[in-house]
């Protein structure tokens, strides 16, 4: 039985489709779709690939995936559960996942998600070598508002800036 304190939203099988070729995956390239849901990313993966998965629901928790991969790809759940306190948990993904892949990692999250990407928090990423690359921006109208397709890439780019320190 799913647990009571998630809603899950489950990506439209279309735009995973689509978001997925935004990525890039290179041939026999190994991808993890740690919260698989129903399959919207999982199902569409390019079958040149080497993919896993985890989902919860079905007994597989992400924290318990070991094995280094290329890329990591999902729609991540937006808030987890710390005790009593209920967290953002889209940084704290990124960053789990951040030495754990050899080429880069997408997320789809809404607002409240890119909103955690503090300077402090990009330098740390940057810091473990996983630089922002692209932002697909896509509406989904049974989900409110805009949401937003981020990749990193285990290689610098310039396309992303930010200043240090509070004005």
């Amino acid at each position: 039985m799913k647990d009571e304190t998630y809603f899950f939203h489950q990506t439209p099988e279309l735009l995973a489709k689509v978001l997925i070729q935004e990525v890039g995956i290179g041939y026999d390239e190994s991808v993890l779709e740690p919260f698989k849901g129903e399959g919207a990313f999982y199902n569409h993966l390019p079958e040149n690939c080497q993919k896993d998965w985890c989902e919860i629901e079905e007994g597989r928790d992400y924290r318990d995936h070991q094995t280094p991969v290329d890329w990591v790809i999902s729609n991540p759940p937006f808030r987890l559960e710390t005790g009593t306190k209920r967290i953002n948990s889209f940084y704290f993904l990124l960053e789990h996942f951040s030495e754990k892949v050899n080429k880069g990692l997408a997320f789809l999250g809404n607002d409240s998600c890119f909103s955690t990407l503090t300077p402090k928090r990009i330098k740390g990423l940057e810091s473990k070598g996983l630089y922002l690359h692209k932002i697909v921006v896509c509406s989904i109208k049974k989900w409110r508002g805009r949401y937003f397709f981020i990749i990193f890439k285990k290689q610098p780019a310039n396309v992303f800036k930010y200043i240090e320190g509070r004005f």
